[in-house]
């Protein structure tokens, strides 16, 4: 049948000039087609450009088999080359979203098949993807063992679809939800490291190509979050290393998720083995109706986060999450699947309107419910998708103005707008009735007064591994009273609340815990005040609960003990393992440890920001100068040791200058120096270029790998010559070359604070003495200002400041600051890196007054401290009502400020400051 001929239905054009205009291009198709035009281009901006821009391609799916014209399109792209892949699947997103539209908005198809041919296209999209790259990371030799053949596989990767895509249920703007997983069995022990960093740069090149937006749009915003604890795993892991986070740690909300999961491309027998090993987790043998108390735990949160609560009302109605919404009726039906689903494959469907439909057919809901049920969820995802292709937005929120409203009754073919309101919120109203009757609220303990979001969150507690024992709960049902009570003193109680819950869900075991608790009241005052105070280290705090074993210590709150004890502390930790994985994994339980101590005894007070900088670079500088040899001596045992004088690690931004926070990650350079070497001398020698540069992958790898004890830190080598298109690793005459023949200015900016921070001391003498001989050569070049001018113009322009409370980016601020100050230290020929040593040069080599200096070191000062203050409560950019009353009141101690005002006004008095004399700097 013709697509003409399938028509049921037609949207109302809402903007009849703008539906006009759209038509105008379709005058010769039949007018049952160009009033599905007119209606379209009418009541939606997005899709009235796509007709434009696609005006000849949708004129055969129209005319013709609008299932043939997709399967074309599919087909046209599988031969498309890697380098035309980005720009080709962009341009199948347009005419694929805008065939989807139009079937949909005419009824030529039901919702499955709209929702399928969006998921078909979502498939095929990341399928090409990986196997391009996996095929360029092959073809570079980054995957061990792999041959072009393994391309088709993937290399033993595979993408699970996860959420609505696996169950075929994409909506119309949505995001994929993918688990991206290898199987390590395909590898060597001594290659599967190697592997993982090849599939998970495989993995976030694919995430790109589908998610950046260019000139020609985007494919699909993928998110990669529904991993195993994806807070600290990288983005691929091995099946293997999953496997083991499920059984250990898999939560109720997991499970639902894998309900939906399905191999989407790459290794798909791969995916479907790794599934198969996981069916215990997600469907247990007896009748789980504990899962009924999770999912309305999981509702009560939902909420509680999203502030859809209150009287149901239409106006910006969360249609997905909000009262009587869809994830309702999926809830409803998916823990219903995990109640019984075990005992009953049959009930094992991956869509909600299959599950619904095997669930009445088995006795587990009425079929008048499950159909009634059915008819609001298509209905609900219609009414989705029309909002979604008004702007192509990723929402799922009616519009707040009557007008927004009638917009969509009228994609809906609804002519009466008050009718379709009053029938939509007596369909909401329904669904809420039909589904939470099912749920039965947590019973309350005898504890203080608590709202109903926090009951829920303590009633989840008994639930955790450290209370699984008799003892444990004992324990704390004395403790949880007091916890309780000095938790609701908090300024912010449910954010305290919410941090101790992070905290106390990770705990292994709880009884020896919970007995130092007892023992030790102000173990409880630390975490309460952690909680309350700072969520950025609470919640680094409930990822590595393990920390507090320090605390206990007899010298956790004495002084700093300085980088010599702290060197000879780690390297005893690390010669005592037997092997080189436990080696990094106590490195990251000893950098946490030590970085968990600077963070509270800044928060205490015990030490100042600038104080805290100081000793987190001492932290990262150890772990670097006694982590480098192993993994030399590990590399080593493969390939030979390192020819020559091997390499020194140089410390660069930040980590240079010894000024890190709570948060920082690590600017490396790798610098060698093989005196002529051609080939290393080892069971497998390399040659000395790939030598060095994949000695460099192993250290990054060894820092930045995702073991059971965490990762280390974030590395970024961008300031090595050449970024991202130079080697990862620089012999020490090409660096010297590079430097004086074709570095920018902002690379002469930056050595001014590189750090030899592990290696040869030799090495690290000698290129010491080519940083210092570089800055004297290039510093009197006449263009470093103009060209620091134009720098700080484009930082501004790319990244204008995160808010009013911004501290690093944007005029007057640190970087400014820095800036100015790296020029004062290259203009001079200085070899200072700190921020205070460098500023000191400017009014000594007559580049800045002295009062000028002494107002740049004030501001910097008070800005430092706003940006590490901020940093230890917070990841995301400063919010002062986020970090409640108790961030607030450390942040202004830290500034030195009474109140809120005072801190604005002294902010802008030391931005415009600092800003005033920049600016003079540049035109002098």
């Amino acid at each position: 049948m013709s697509f003409a001929s399938r028509l049921t239905r037609c949207p109302i054009p809402f903007d009849a000039d703008r539906g006009r205009d759209a038509v105008s291009a379709f005058a010769d198709l039949p007018p049952e087609l160009r009033a599905l035009i007119e209606g379209v281009g009418g009541c939606s901006p997005y899709l009235s450009e796509l007709l434009r821009k696609e005006a000849e391609w949708i004129r055969g799916p129209l005319s013709g088999d609008p299932e043939a014209a997709l399967a074309a399109e599919f087909d046209r792209l599988r031969p498309v080359p890697l380098d035309d892949l980005p720009s080709e699947l962009r341009r199948a997103k347009r005419r694929v979203a805008l065939l989807a539209a139009l079937a949909d908005l005419g009824g030529v198809w039901p919702l499955e098949m709209v929702t399928g041919a969006l998921t078909d296209l979502g498939d095929l999209a990341v399928d090409l993807a990986l196997k391009r790259l996996v095929a360029e990371e092959i073809r570079r030799g980054k995957l061990p063992g792999a041959t072009p053949d393994d391309a088709e596989t993937a290399g033993g990767m595979v993408a699970l679809a996860m959420g609505k895509m696996g169950a075929h249920e994409l909506n119309y703007s949505s995001d994929i939800d993918l688990i991206c997983l290898f199987d390590e069995t395909r590898f060597d022990a001594d290659d599967r490291m190697d592997a993982r960093m090849s599939f998970v740069r495989a993995t976030r090149k694919m995430a790109a190509m589908l998610s950046d937006t260019t000139g020609e749009g985007y494919v699909f915003r993928t998110d990669l979050r529904l991993r195993p604890d994806a807070s600290v795993t990288p983005v691929c892991i091995s099946m293997a290393s999953a496997e083991l986070y499920y059984e250990a740690e898999g939560r109720t909300w997991e499970r639902a998720a894998y309900i939906k999961a399905r191999p989407c491309a790459g290794d798909l027998a791969a995916g479907q083995r790794f599934l198969d090993t996981l069916r215990p987790f997600v469907w247990r043998k007896h009748l789980d109706f504990a899962a009924i108390q999770d999912a309305y735990d999981m509702r009560l949160r939902i909420r509680e986060h999203k502030g859809l609560g209150g009287a149901l009302s239409l106006p910006g109605h969360n249609m997905k999450l909000g009262q009587g919404g869809i994830r309702e009726i999926e809830f409803f039906t998916q823990t219903r699947q995990l109640i019984a689903g075990g005992r009953d494959p049959e009930l094992r469907d991956r869509t909600t309107v299959g599950g619904l439909a095997k669930l009445a057919e088995k006795g587990w809901v009425e079929p008048d419910v499950a159909r009634e049920l059915t008819d609001h969820y298509r209905e609900h995802r219609e009414i989705e998708h029309r909002i979604q292709m008004v702007n192509d937005g990723q929402t799922h929120d009616l519009p707040n103005s009557d007008e927004g409203i009638a917009r969509i009754a009228a994609m809906m073919g609804a002519s009466d707008v008050e009718a379709w309101r009053a029938r939509l919120l007596e369909r909401l109203a329904r669904v809420e009735d039909l589904t939470g009757a099912f749920f039965a609220p947590s019973q309350a303990q005898e504890r203080p007064p608590l709202s109903d979001a926090a009951e829920a969150t303590v009633a989840g507690w008994s639930s955790y591994p450290a209370l699984r024992s008799e003892r444990a709960r004992a324990i704390f049902k004395r403790l949880e009273p007091e916890l309780l009570t000095r938790l609701s003193s908090a300024a912010n109680f449910d954010e305290a609340l919410g941090q101790f819950d992070g905290f106390l869900s990770r705990l292994p075991a709880g009884v020896q815990l919970f007995s130092l608790f007892e023992a030790n009241p102000q173990l409880i005052d630390l975490i309460v005040d952690i909680c309350a105070t700072a969520p950025g280290l609470a919640t680094y705090l409930s990822r590595n609960a393990g920390v507090l074993d320090a605390v206990l210590g007899g010298s956790f709150f004495e002084p700093w003990p300085g980088a010599k004890p702290l060197a000879e502390s780690l390297g005893a930790m690390l010669d005592a393992q037997p092997d080189y994985e436990k080696k990094l994994d106590a490195a990251r339980r000893w950098a946490k440890e030590w970085r968990f101590r600077v963070g509270v005894h800044h928060l205490r007070g015990l030490i100042d920001a600038m104080e805290a900088a100081r000793h987190y670079a001492d932290v990262a500088s150890v772990v670097l100068e006694c982590l480098w040899p192993a993994v030399v001596a590990e590399f080593a045992r493969k390939y030979g040791p390192p020819p020559g004088r091997g390499a020194v690690v140089l410390g660069m931004g930040s980590l240079g200058a010894e000024r890190l926070n709570a948060s920082s990650d690590l600017d490396l350079i790798v610098i060698y120096d093989a005196q002529g070497a051609e080939m290393s001398d080892g069971p497998k020698p390399l040659a000395t270029k790939p030598y060095f540069a994949r000695l460099t992958q192993a250290l990054i790898t060894a820092i930045t790998a995702q073991m059971p004890e965490g990762r280390l830190y974030e590395v970024d080598m961008r300031l090595r010559p050449s970024g991202r298109q130079g080697p990862v690793a620089t012999s020490l005459e090409a660096f010297r070359a590079y430097q004086m023949d074709e570095a920018w200015t902002w690379e002469h900016l930056a050595l001014t604070r590189a750090r030899p921070v592990a290696g040869n001391p030799e090495l690290a003498a000698d290129l010491e003495a080519v940083r210092l001989e570089v800055l004297r050569a290039k510093g009197g070049d006449a263009k470093v200002m103009p060209d620091l001018a134009e720098m700080r113009q484009r930082i501004f322009a790319a990244k204008p400041a995160d808010g009013e409370w911004e501290a690093k980016i944007g005029p007057g601020r640190l970087q400014d600051i820095e800036l100015l100050v790296q020029s004062f230290a290259l203009r001079a020929g200085d070899p200072a890196r700190r921020v205070e040593a460098q500023l000191r040069v400017g009014p000594r080599s007559g580049l800045v007054e002295k009062s000028e200096a002494e107002a740049l070191a004030s501001a910097y000062r008070f800005l430092w401290r706003l940006q590490a203050g901020g940093r230890l409560l917070t990841d995301k950019p400063l919010d002062m009502e986020a970090i409640g009353a108790g961030g607030r009141a450390f942040l202004l101690r830290e500034v030195d400020q009474l109140d809120l005002p005072a801190l604005a006004e002294r902010l802008a008095e030391a931005t415009g400051q600092v800003a005033a004399i920049v600016d003079r700097a540049l035109e002098g």
